[in-house]
Parts: C-alpha cells; sequence; structure tokens
C-alpha cells in the first residue's frame, strides 16, 4: 500500500490507482452513499470505474482528488475525502467527502474533512473552499456548518439533477476559526485546575 501523504488522528489518506477498482465499488457502488450523489441510482462496476477514471485523470490534471481514506490502525478503506477544481484561476476548490455507510455517526466525515481543510489553506494554500450538498441530505448540511461555511446560494448540480444549496469557506474566515479555536482559556480555574 501506498505510503499516506496525510494522516489525522485515526485516518490516513493516499491517491488512488488504477488497482483501486474494489475500494472504489466498496463505495461507490453503495447506493447509501449515491443515492445523495448520483440520480442514477446504484451504480454498476463500469459506472464506478468512470468515477475512478475521472478521479485519476483530476489529480493527473490538477494535483487534487477525492483522495481515499483508510483506518490507521487496520488500514480498513473508510472513504474518500479530498478536492475538486472549482474556480482554479480564483484558486478556489470543491471540499467533498464520502463515508461508507457502515462508518458513519463515528465522526469521520468530520475528522476527514478537516485534515483536508488543513491541508488545503497551509500546504495548497487555496483562497477558499466551496461545498455543495444534496438538498435531501441533512447531515452534510450539519457538518458544514459546525466547520465553519458560510451559506452562499444553491447552484444546479448535473449528477442529481437538483439545486444543491452551496457554501464557502475563506482562507480569512479558516484562520479566524483557529485562531479561536486555539486561543489560551482566560478562565483562571481552568488555567490552575491542575496541582
Amino acid at each position: 500500500m501506498a505510503a499516506y501523504f496525510l494522516t489525522t488522528k485515526r485516518l490516513g489518506f493516499r491517491s488512488w490507482n488504477e488497482t483501486d477498482n474494489d475500494l472504489a465499488f466498496g463505495l461507490w457502488g453503495d447506493f447509501e452513499i449515491t443515492k445523495f450523489i448520483d440520480a442514477r441510482g446504484q451504480l454498476s462496476m463500469e459506472q464506478v470505474q468512470e468515477i475512478l477514471t475521472k478521479e485519476l485523470a483530476t489529480a493527473r490534471t490538477y494535483g487534487v482528488q477525492y483522495w481515499p481514506v483508510f483506518l490507521l490502525g487496520s488500514g480498513e478503506h473508510v472513504g474518500c475525502c479530498g478536492l475538486r477544481p472549482y474556480k482554479v484561476s480564483e484558486k478556489v476548490y470543491e471540499l467533498g467527502v464520502h463515508i461508507r455507510s457502515k462508518f458513519w455517526r463515528e465522526g469521520f466525515g468530520t475528522e476527514a474533512v478537516r485534515g483536508i481543510m488543513e491541508y488545503a489553506f497551509t500546504t495548497l494554500g487555496v483562497s477558499a473552499l466551496f461545498a455543495g450538498h444534496n438538498p435531501r441530505n441533512e447531515s452534510s448540511r450539519s457538518l458544514l456548518d459546525k466547520l465553519g461555511f458560510k451559506y452562499t446560494h444553491t447552484e444546479y448540480y448535473s449528477p442529481t439533477g437538483l439545486h444543491h444549496p452551496s457554501y464557502l469557506l475563506t482562507a480569512q474566515d479558516y484562520a479566524n476559526l483557529k485562531t479561536k479555536t486555539e486561543a489560551p482559556t482566560d478562565d483562571p480555574g481552568k488555567r490552575h485546575s491542575q496541582k
């Protein structure tokens, strides 16, 4: 297995490769996931292969993709999280995450997105991250809100045929959020609670 280029507390990120068909099908062949991102319903192996081919091409052209994510402890495939070009000339990239349904409600989506946010703003130097979600996917809306993304508009998304609520997080907003979360407490009781 290729070395991880990015890790978080529980997760490792690497690039997709041409031999990842089974991993890709385990993710995008799951209707519980694709029902929110693709109007075609249950995807065939050939349709999943098309998605994988597109991710490989995006990496070759733009140096980003929705990277596959694995558990650090076991190496088990959790899903994917990463970036796609959105407004490249303005250094704005689309952020996305797809977590395999067996790993839902364990905080992996939040952890993966936070890792990619940090990577995007500090390593890649993006100016902003764009994200949208299926209007029926309340979990995605909640995640974006929790992570500081600001609603901007609705945007037509051709794979679902729906207008998706869309959000933006600028580099400055991200820096402000980090400053707030990293600031030391001013509560003297908390500062001196250990003796």
